[in-house]
């Protein structure tokens, strides 16, 4: 450590990785998750230290990390373990559209980049606010049901529901988004989303590819209009269930260029 700023750190999940090569700062991070693919570079340059729920506590302690981050309850395992190693750990605990830019400018105080930091969030912002520019002017919103995994049914976390908004949709199950946890999102019912009678059916199943057929293969799904109308649509995980840059930039681009799509197929 050198006047309070660390110069080597592990980062345990991609969002905070992502967001130090943005920052300019990436000569201190000295390890990162192994499930970690933005930036690309990254995977090529650091070593990989971790899973999700899993940590290498010996390589990470060869690492000598003045500092280690992780994020959420579901990594309190992992850090409570490295920090009885004698290990610090900044564990963040987001799950808002605003907690990710808090994230973002927090993560910039403590490693010193405190201005990059908040041009970083007011670029981000500027793009949040175009998108919802964008998504002020539909004619009508579309009814979005977000799936997040398959077996069970679990809705999508509040990030998502906040982008599903800001892009001028209507999320179908956004009373679930209170929920940090995704047990609590699971549904109780899997005929409810048919009932919900959504528009726009988008997918990410937590590092799985979309499979339409298992999709409408479940008993009473036959008849679901978004594959009917091919607005059965797969957003691939690191794109938009990352809490963090991604989500703010191409998870948004995303749902949002799907919506318009919708548009102009006539709101099928």
């Amino acid at each position: 450590m050198m006047y309070g700023i660390p110069r080597r750190v592990v980062c345990l999940t991609e969002e905070t990785t992502e967001t130090i090569y943005a920052l300019g700062a990436e000569d201190l991070l000295v390890g990162i998750s192994g499930f970690t693919v933005r930036p690309p570079r990254a995977r090529k340059e650091k070593p990989k230290v971790s899973t999700y729920l899993d940590a290498k506590f010996d390589e990470i302690l060869a690492l000598k990390p003045d500092l280690v981050f992780a994020w959420s309850d579901l990594q309190a395992d992992i850090s409570a373990e490295l920090i009885r190693r004698g290990v610090s750990v900044v564990c963040f605990n987001h799950r808002t559209v605003e907690g990710i830019l808090e994230m973002i400018a927090q993560l910039g105080a403590l490693l010193g980049k405190t201005p990059e930091a908040q041009a970083y969030v007011d670029a981000l912002q500027r793009r949040l606010d175009t998108a919802a520019d964008l998504g002020s002017y539909r004619a009508v919103k579309p009814r979005v049901y977000f799936e997040e995994w398959y077996d069970p049914l679990i809705t999508g976390i509040c990030w998502v529901s906040e982008i599903i908004e800001i892009c001028g949709g209507v999320d179908v199950f956004s009373e679930n988004r209170v929920h940090p946890g995704a047990k609590e999102r699971i549904l109780a019912d899997p005929l409810e989303p048919i009932r919900r009678n959504p528009d726009i059916m988008l997918a990410s199943w937590c590092g799985k590819m979309l499979k339409p057929e298992r999709v409408i293969s479940r008993p009473g799904w036959a008849d679901l209009r978004p594959y009917h109308t091919g607005f059965l649509r797969d957003i691939p995980s690191p794109v938009i269930l990352q809490p963090g840059p991604a989500a703010l930039t191409d998870g948004v681009d995303v749902i949002s260029a799907i919506f318009t799509e919708w548009e102009h197929a006539g709101r099928p």
